[in-house]
């Protein structure tokens, strides 16, 4: 069944690739790969986040708020991005240290309607509905429009029944733009991240398991505050002002 509401808590680790492989050895005999990715846990991740026009959300994160919610629009697009039927908008939630997120699914059309306030049908499920009045009310009240879009390999890992709300990710391969701003668009995207560091996110319901601390102290995983939304953006406005210095122009931005 698919989770579309959830409150935990997420600790956040760059990771050097010469590390990886160790780490995970070690992390296989207490979790299994996630059953939604291939045999090893892998699959692909592509979110559209919206913000305002003064980057209301992008400034929440940088002044460390501890209430800040964005909205984004994700999708799982496998092998062909133009294949992609199907929309997952969510509005994620921080509240001090812990995570809310809520999510509603939609066919990819309609997804995107939602996003820019223009949804019309009426949905059948009360909690669907809220999260789609939420998002509608969002969009209009803080004028978002679409700031960046963010793609990256993961490989996912999932606790054991008696730690069943728990999983692991390896975030790989971290790209962006903030430029072509169609979410299945296949646009070429720009590393925002050095190739050989992944991100790792520890995501709990309660509490991190002992035998997970005493992983994270024998690699020294380093416990980091990483927005990926938010190292877009600040990439693609340093490339966009290397660009407007050599006279190139831009389509599509979100630079006015």
């Amino acid at each position: 069944m698919e989770i579309r509401r959830f409150n935990r808590y997420e600790l956040k680790y760059l990771i050097h690739a010469s590390e990886y492989r160790r780490l995970v050895k070690d992390l296989q005999h207490f979790m299994s790969p996630d059953p939604h990715g291939d045999v090893d846990g892998f699959y692909r991740v592509t979110s559209l986040y919206y913000d305002s026009p003064d980057f209301q959300c992008y400034r929440a994160k940088m002044d460390g708020l501890l209430y800040r919610r964005k909205l984004r629009l994700r999708i799982y697009p496998g092998t062909n991005i133009l294949e992609v039927n199907k929309g997952f908008v969510e509005i994620k939630q921080r509240m001090n240290r812990t995570v809310q997120k809520r999510r509603i699914i939609l066919s990819l059309g309609e997804a995107k309607a939602l996003c820019h306030g223009d949804f019309q049908r009426e949905l059948a499920d009360p909690q669907d509905a809220a999260v789609a009045s939420e998002v509608t009310y969002l969009v209009k009240a803080a004028r978002l429009r679409p700031t960046c879009i963010v793609s990256y390999r993961r490989q996912a890992f999932a606790g054991s029944r008696l730690e069943s709300g728990m999983r692991l990710t390896f975030d790989m391969q971290l790209q962006g733009r903030i430029t072509a701003l169609t979410v299945n668009e296949p646009a070429h995207n720009h590393y925002f991240m050095p190739p050989d560091w992944f991100i790792m996110e520890v995501k709990v319901n309660d509490r991190i398991p002992d035998w997970m601390t005493a992983l994270i102290a024998k690699h020294e995983c380093q416990l980091r505050r990483v927005s990926k939304y938010c190292a877009v953006v600040e990439a693609g406005l340093r490339r966009f002002g290397r660009l407007m210095a050599a006279g190139a122009s831009i389509e599509g931005g979100t630079i006015e």
